[in-house]
């Protein structure tokens, strides 16, 4: 593949190049890379499934599809969900846009690394998005607990959690989830995106949609693209109370939906053992790979519950070399992450496939990081290498709250007893070891919350994993630090009230209303502060918006 393929990825700001482009640039005729990047599902639709759809590929491609009403009535009868609750978008980005637009009032929290269309797109629409820093340290588990003071800390009115995380697989149990969910009741809208849910096998439904329809406040947004290996045909859909939903759907063009996205849903009905085999050898696929890369020294492999892996590269190797070299000399596609906010370029993130693909990923990345061809990608101990410009501002964070060392932390003076010292203005320390408690008056959906009180910080739930990880193996170069083994299950605890403490209890001041754009968070960063402007300002608030094979999609797919 020619060499100047990869002078594609230089100007792609937020994603990778497709695979037209890729193709069109290296002017060879045959198939492209072998695709690492892309997370499709590679076992679906079947062979027999893409014969029908090329005999009947005039029909389709002729003539309008039907209305969106008629393509959601059919899925809504695979997925056993009521109609009014659900909005079909052409594909989640679509959804994502009307979101933003309709739902978000003034200011979004994300944790990061995360979809970059959570971050961009609020942004570019005048928002505050509010960025909470998954650590490395922890394995980019999220801890729920500080997640939700940090949205409170921040006065930001719009949640959103990826489950599983794009791009580290990370997963948050359901009863952790719910319990989220409410004691995030009083905020103006908490998106779930359960995009890559369906290759998740950590629990048997663990999906959030029927809970969401019960709520006032609550969106989940799941991929069809994704799970059916088809990106090319733009379709996704969205789950909400009737109100929500409706709202959504009122916007949305009669035929957003082509006729390729009709055709496909109306063979599902057909197809559903298939599907769910599909879902069934992905999982069997993702605990092999995931041996096989953590293999390689140095290379570290995080636990997903994702059709992807995401692994840190050893010392000193450059991800945007190792991405360009695997293209160029083996013709294999991988995902370089230095251009997620969150991340840097010592990650990967790579699609779960076949074991005869995942054979060349190995045999590829072994020569381009260990091999003497063209010199090994990763250097001697102590050589080290600069990261891509691209990174700089999330490599400023990462190496201050994360890893070894904790310079910044290390650095605070001692502050009162129990408590975390203040957090120096955009390192996203960490949150006070113990909070305060609203009065007992004051409830969060089912959970009772204790008179005032100094209390021990709600332990994180654990994050499942099918396979031990992330697993470094000993090399000469410097070995990454390992993960600690995790600590048992805890008992489930009371998120942080909905109603702010009394401010004499408070152990520091909490602004009333979102805080400006230019001020510190406590426990993470604005998205200005991550990207290394002065600000952004809010957009004045004008308010709040007012078959057969197929199980239900709490458990969708689980029948393999």
């Amino acid at each position: 593949m020619s060499g100047n393929v990869t002078s594609l990825f230089r100007g792609t700001a937020a994603h990778s190049p497709s695979m037209a482009a890729l193709t069109r640039e290296s002017g060879e005729a045959g198939a492209g890379p072998v695709d690492f990047c892309i997370p499709c599902n590679p076992y679906f639709p079947t062979p027999a499934m893409f014969e029908e759809m090329a005999g009947r590929l005039r029909d389709i491609i002729t003539y309008y599809p039907s209305g969106a009403d008629t393509i959601t009535a059919e899925l809504c009868g695979l997925l056993e969900l009521p109609p009014q609750c659900v909005a079909m978008g052409n594909g989640s980005t679509e959804l994502i846009t009307w979101i933003d637009h309709l739902l978000v009032r003034d200011s979004l929290a994300v944790p990061v690394p995360t979809f970059g269309r959570w971050t961009d797109q609020p942004m570019e629409t005048g928002k505050r998005v509010d960025m909470f820093p998954l650590q490395e340290s922890a394995g980019f588990a999220l801890d729920l607990a500080r997640y939700a003071e940090f949205v409170r800390a921040r006065g930001t009115r719009t949640v959103v959690i990826c489950n599983p995380n794009n791009p580290d697989g990370g997963y948050l149990h359901k009863q952790a989830l719910v319990q989220f969910m409410d004691a995030m009741a009083d905020r103006d809208l908490v998106v779930i995106d359960e995009s890559f849910l369906e290759f998740a096998d950590a629990e048997a439904e663990p999906s959030v949609v029927r809970e969401a329809m019960l709520r006032p406040n609550v969106v989940v947004l799941r991929s069809l693209g994704k799970n059916f290996g088809l990106h090319g045909i733009r379709f996704g859909y969205l789950v909400a109370n009737p109100a929500l939903a409706g709202r959504v759907r009122a916007m949305l063009p009669k035929w957003n939906l082509n006729s390729f996205a009709e055709h496909v849903v109306f063979m599902l009905r057909d197809h559903g053992p298939e599907y769910a085999q599909s879902l069934h050898q992905v999982r069997r696929d993702r605990l092999e790979m995931a041996g096989r890369l953590s293999a390689l020294p140095g290379l570290t492999v995080y636990p997903s519950q994702g059709n992807f892996l995401f692994v840190r590269l050893p010392v000193g190797a450059e991800g945007t070399v190792v991405r360009d070299r695997m293209l160029t000399e083996h013709r294999v596609l991988v995902r370089e992450c230095g251009n997620k906010i969150g991340s840097s370029s010592r990650f990967l993130r790579l699609v779960v496939r076949p074991q005869v693909d995942v054979h060349r990923l190995v045999s590829g990345l072994e020569q381009v990081l260990y091999g003497s061809r063209r010199g090994a990608a990763v250097p001697g101990p102590a050589t080290g290498t600069g990261y891509s410009s691209g990174t700089a501002a999330v490599d400023r964070l990462v190496s201050e709250t994360n890893g070894a060392g904790m310079r910044a932390l290390a650095a605070q003076p001692a502050g009162p007893p129990g408590l975390a010292a203040a957090p120096a203005a955009g390192t996203g320390m960490p949150l006070p070891a113990a909070v305060p408690v609203a009065p007992a008056a004051a409830t969060v959906g089912p959970m009772p919350v204790p008179a005032p009180q100094q209390v021990p910080r709600p332990a994180p739930v654990p994050q499942p994993a099918p396979y031990p990880g992330p697993v470094p193996v000993p090399h000469p170069a410097p070995a990454p630090r390992p993960t600690p083994d995790p600590v048992p299950p805890p008992a489930p605890a009371p998120y942080p009230a909905p109603a702010p403490a009394p401010a004499a209890a408070a152990p520091y001041s909490v602004p009333a209303g979102p805080t400006p754009p230019g001020v510190p968070a406590r426990g993470g960063l604005t998205a200005a502060q991550v990207r290394g402007t002065d600000g952004l300002e809010s957009v004045p608030a004008e308010g709040r918006p007012a078959s057969r094979g197929w199980p239900d999609p709490a458990g969708m797919g689980r029948t393999g």
